[in-house]
């Protein structure tokens, strides 16, 4: 799976069809959900054991983050041991859990399945979730032989994360007039009228930090929005009076928030801002990603808990996002609990230990075992 760099900003379908076709030869039935947008990407289902009896998802994504610029110590697509350690990218986050989890169904007779029991591997979860996201938009509601409880393998070095924040994108653009820079009266600057923009925007930033989430407090260590201006762009030369300037915007809604409305907050005070003569604001939606909420004490947490040592110390919010939040939107209930650190996770030399590995095959069949109620 490491051989395969699929990365964004590259096609993954020979890496889903290898994973497609891996599933089946234990049995599952798999489907191919082919991207109409980008038929180079694509999602995974496979799904076996009794129809409408409620078992269990295994769920994790497939494609990676770019490696460019970073000071990697070999290929990042060459799986290669390091003393304890298996180096690569995407051996964290997230290809080893994908690749424990089929080991260890290996080791089961699927046949004797009791529950259902479905993999959902997808696409370019790490620009938002996308993949997830059009798969939970054409479902639109949970499949009748779907399980109603999801474990989304991202590394949390085995303990149990049962929310997270979302994360919404805005990208904001002022219009002027371009004009000579030694007649700027004759221009209107879209630069300064986002400057109007951005202090808004820092207003609005304190207002949210001032509202805190009780409920989260002890979980999450910012109870509150966060937000953050990434990039911003404008002007073509230094003697012109630049008629356009862009500013990215993203913002991390919390558990249980509606994922938009600091989105319509934000662009009704855009259309109130008092701008300079001659200029104008627009806006225009990003990526929605949404938070995750999962209560505390499901029966899949219980299920863990007894298959796993490490994971019995309570459970945890994960600063992270995942496709958890778009399961949700399915009526599922996620846990994220899966071998290795998300500390490594993004970095060059992203490695996770043999150990851990093992460990993974030998608690996810445990897990299934139980949950799906395996004989044997």
């Amino acid at each position: 799976m490491i051989a395969h760099p699929s990365v964004s900003d590259r096609p993954l379908e020979a890496l889903a069809s290898e994973v497609a076709q891996h599933a089946e030869d234990l049995g599952f039935v798999s489907e191919l959900r082919v991207d109409p947008d980008d038929p180079g990407k694509a999602n995974v289902i496979s799904s076996i054991g009794p129809p409408g009896e409620d078992g269990l998802i295994l769920s994790g994504h497939l494609d990676v983050v770019p490696v460019v610029g970073q000071p990697w110590h070999s290929d990042p697509f060459v799986l290669t041991a390091r003393d304890d350690r298996l180096v690569g990218r995407g051996t964290a986050d997230m290809k080893g859990f994908v690749a424990c989890a089929l080991h260890a169904l290996a080791r089961i007779d699927l046949s004797e399945l009791r529950q259902r029991l479905v993999l959902v591997w997808t696409h370019d979860e790490e620009i938002g979730c996308v993949g997830s996201a059009k798969l939970a938009d054409a479902l639109g509601e949970r499949p009748q032989d779907w399980p109603s409880e999801a474990l989304i393998g991202e590394p949390t070095d085995f303990r149990i994360f049962r929310m997270h924040p979302g994360h919404v994108g805005l990208t904001i653009t002022t219009h002027g007039e371009s004009a000579h820079s030694s007649k700027p009266d004759l221009g209107a600057s879209a630069i300064r009228a986002m400057g109007r923009v951005i202090a808004l925007l820092e207003r609005l930033e304190v207002e949210l930090r001032s509202v805190t989430r009780g409920d989260l407090r002890g979980m999450l260590d910012r109870p509150f929005v966060t937000m953050n201006m990434g990039t911003i762009s404008g002007g073509t030369a230094i003697n012109l009076v630049p008629d356009r300037c862009e500013l990215q915007v993203g913002y991390r809604p919390l558990p249980g928030d509606d994922p938009v409305a600091v989105r319509w907050l934000i662009t009704e005070r855009l259309g109130a801002l008092k701008l300079p003569p001659g200029t104008s604001v627009s806006w225009r939606p990003g990526t929605v990603t949404p938070a995750m909420l999962t209560p505390d004490g499901t029966a899949l947490q219980g299920v863990i808990e007894s298959c796993c040592p490490e994971a019995r110390g309570g459970t945890l919010a994960a600063s992270f996002g995942t496709d958890g939040g778009n399961l949700e939107r399915l009526g599922i209930r996620s846990l994220i609990f899966g071998p290795g650190s998300i500390d490594v996770a993004h970095k060059a030399n992203e490695s996770v230990s043999r150990g851990a590995l093992d460990q993974a095959v030998d608690v996810i069949e445990r897990i299934v075992r139980v949950r799906c109620a395996a004989r044997g």
